[in-house]
């Protein structure tokens, strides 16, 4: 089984290594696919000293697109039999990938997500975030008559299958929703398991905003109706 982790990065010149380091450390990812999304400082020098070494893969947007597009054109690049998605910043931890992985394995399920909310919930996250989380998470489940915990996580890995017959075109953050109820309408399941978060302050690089929230609502309601 070959596994691809994908990487979207927008301006993370200061934890991206970091984070690539963490990933090559599992002895688990078979490629890693960063997608570049036209970050505006130091990131793409950075990311020139490892292209091509240690199974790394460097894709450039030249204009800064959203994270729903650097996913899809690592998912287009990508070759592994299961996807995994990592953010660039340093709030989930990869040495996790065993146990997001084990169900996958074990032939329990196709998707799995790494749930934040499995027992207590992570000190130090937003009000705001978690609130909206909560919210958005509730409203799947209702829609979509699932019983998630939490399904913003970044942490979500599927086989390549999985995406036959569903075409994604979120760009922005409103990929987490549009993924999650066109997996679930293609009747998959979502098998999740628990993982530690490291929360970083909003100052620290967090860019979802009131909008995207907004978005996320209303990319919920319409894909119950539409593809």
């Amino acid at each position: 089984m070959k596994l691809s982790v994908l990487i979207p990065v927008y301006n993370e010149q200061d934890t991206v290594l970091e984070v690539i380091g963490r990933v090559q450390a599992t002895g688990l990812a078979d490629e890693i696919v960063v997608v570049d999304d036209g970050s505006k400082d130091h990131t793409r020098e950075v990311l020139a000293n490892i292209d091509g070494k240690g199974g790394v893969r460097v894709i450039l947007h030249e204009a800064n697109a959203g994270k729903g597009a650097a996913l899809r054109t690592a998912m287009q690049s990508a070759t592994g039999d299961v996807l995994l998605v990592q953010d660039a910043d340093l709030e989930y931890d990869p040495s996790e990938y065993a146990g997001l992985l084990a169900p996958i394995e074990a032939g329990k399920a196709d998707v799995v997500y790494g749930s934040r909310f499995l027992g207590k919930s992570p000190e130090g996250i937003l009000i705001q975030s978690l609130l909206a989380n909560k919210v958005l998470t509730v409203m799947t489940n209702v829609l979509y008559r699932n019983a998630l915990t939490d399904m913003e996580t970044c942490y979500k890995v599927f086989r390549r299958e999985v995406l036959t017959g569903i075409e994604l075109r979120a760009n922005r953050f409103d990929f987490e929703p549009e993924f999650t109820a066109k997996v679930l309408k293609a009747g998959h399941h979502i098998f999740e398991v628990p993982i530690s978060f490291n929360p970083r302050e909003y100052g620290e690089g967090k860019k979802i905003g009131p909008w995207d929230g907004v978005v996320a609502v209303w990319s919920l309601i319409k894909y119950r109706f539409v593809d």
